[in-house]
């Protein structure tokens, strides 16, 4: 009897820890960055109970409207203040130089390319957040092909020689280097005033983000040459992972998979509207007509990314990575440069 007492009550247990409501504080993408975060990420979290059939309330707060700067994203999910971090890859790269393996500069010219390499060196970054940070990567989506705004004009990458440009990661500033430009890290919302201000001659990001950040009103060229893809993601902290159970991990995982899915999707449609809003072109369907001048890219150019991979942009990586992770440089060769033929 007392046996079967004392089982009722761990089962009537069980079912009160799984009736209770999970609690999630999500740090989100700046506001500032535009489409991405307002019509897919933040709709997604603020229903996210809802679509996913899990018995949660969440609190989605935007990095910018927070007073973070967006370079945090790691630290603040190993501090758990927030649940889940959506992090933007360039500018977190800093702390976790791991991160960065998956948008080297040359390595995605193409949102194919970029699926192909992101899946390959993912597990790799998930096992050094997880060992650095106490946090599990739940997946990672591109803001879109990476170009080059520019206040002066210039008629391509020879012509940033002796300019200051505003770059996302130490990627990038490599890459600008090798033009005898000054690559310079900003946060995502000075970058307009900066550009207006002539803080910075030229400044690298997404066809999308740079108009809804009204950056083509203080530019007067775009180089529509995709560097990188501005791989970001969601991460949650370890310790709010495994406060749930095998269903409930089942099903936020499931959830981000499918937000995951969409944005890639979604990233590749705004790429080409906004390129057309930014040049005053039509179909502009998602964003502002502005009307920069895009320079016409040039074999020469192009070539210059492609070689940046091995010539530049890689070697600064492994030195970096493989101070704070010591099997970086093999675990890339094995997974994305065995993929390249490297």
């Amino acid at each position: 009897m007392r046996t079967i007492l004392a089982t009722t009550a761990l089962l009537a247990l069980g079912q009160t820890a799984a009736a209770e409501t999970v609690s999630l504080r999500v740090l989100g993408q700046p506001v500032g960055s535009g489409l991405i975060q307002q019509q897919k990420e933040q709709p997604f979290f603020e229903t996210l109970a809802e679509t996913a059939g899990l018995d949660a309330t969440v609190e989605y707060l935007p990095v910018d409207v927070a007073g973070i700067p967006d370079n945090d994203g790691m630290r603040v999910i190993r501090t758990g203040l927030f649940d889940i971090v959506s992090f933007r890859g360039p500018q977190v790269s800093r702390d976790e130089p791991t991160m960065l393996g998956l948008d080297l500069v040359g390595l995605n010219p193409d949102f194919k390319s970029g699926k192909t390499h992101t899946k390959a060196f993912l597990p790799v970054v998930d096992a050094s957040v997880q060992d650095r940070f106490n946090a599990k990567v739940l997946g990672v989506w591109p803001a879109g092909p990476q170009v080059v705004f520019c206040k002066p004009e210039i008629s391509g990458l020879a012509d940033l020689e002796g300019l200051k440009v505003r770059v996302g990661d130490q990627s990038a500033a490599a890459f600008v280097g090798q033009f005898g430009a000054t690559g310079i890290p900003l946060p995502f919302g000075e970058v307009q005033q900066s550009l207006a201000r002539g803080v910075v001659d030229c400044a690298i990001t997404g066809p999308s983000s740079a108009n809804s950040a009204g950056w083509p009103e203080v530019t007067t060229t775009v180089l529509p040459i995709a560097l990188q893809l501005a791989v970001n993601g969601y991460a949650i902290n370890l310790d709010s992972w495994n406060k749930l159970d095998g269903t409930q991990q089942e099903q936020l995982q499931g959830a981000i998979d499918t937000l995951v899915d969409d944005v890639w999707a979604y990233s590749e449609e705004l790429y080409v509207d906004a390129m057309n809003c930014n040049t005053g072109q039509q179909p502009c369907e998602h964003g502002t007509s502005y009307s920069l001048n895009s320079v016409p890219v040039t074999d020469a150019d192009l070539k210059a990314v492609a070689d940046a991979l091995v010539g530049s942009s890689l070697p600064a990586w492994v030195k970096q990575c493989n101070a704070v992770n010591e099997t970086c440089e093999a675990d890339w060769m094995a997974s994305v440069g065995a993929k390249l033929g490297l």
